[in-house]
């Protein structure tokens, strides 16, 4: 018989291992990690894939991940193909 500890851990999800060049989608916009560091993110934030215009950011790593929690982690080729459609 299973506990109720083994049944809350089998549907966690795996952790994500954040890395440079990473895009996430959120609901203001899309972010792509342009320089990880042991305790720190920079960051660009943008509109839409296509375009180059956006603002650079860094914040702890703690405050990063709670920024794209609600986010979606793009795969290198969409990303790719979302930037030769403009």
């Amino acid at each position: 018989m299973r506990s109720a500890g083994e049944d809350f851990k089998s549907t966690v999800m795996p952790p994500l291992k954040l890395q440079q060049d990473q895009v996430w989608k959120l609901d203001s916009g899309f972010v792509r990690i342009i320089r990880l560091e042991r305790l720190s993110v920079r960051y660009k934030s943008f509109k839409d894939l296509a375009g180059r215009d956006g603002t650079h950011h860094e914040t702890s790593k703690k405050d990063f991940t709670r920024l794209i929690k609600s986010g979606t982690l793009l795969d290198p080729e969409s990303v790719r193909a979302a930037r030769r459609e403009s």
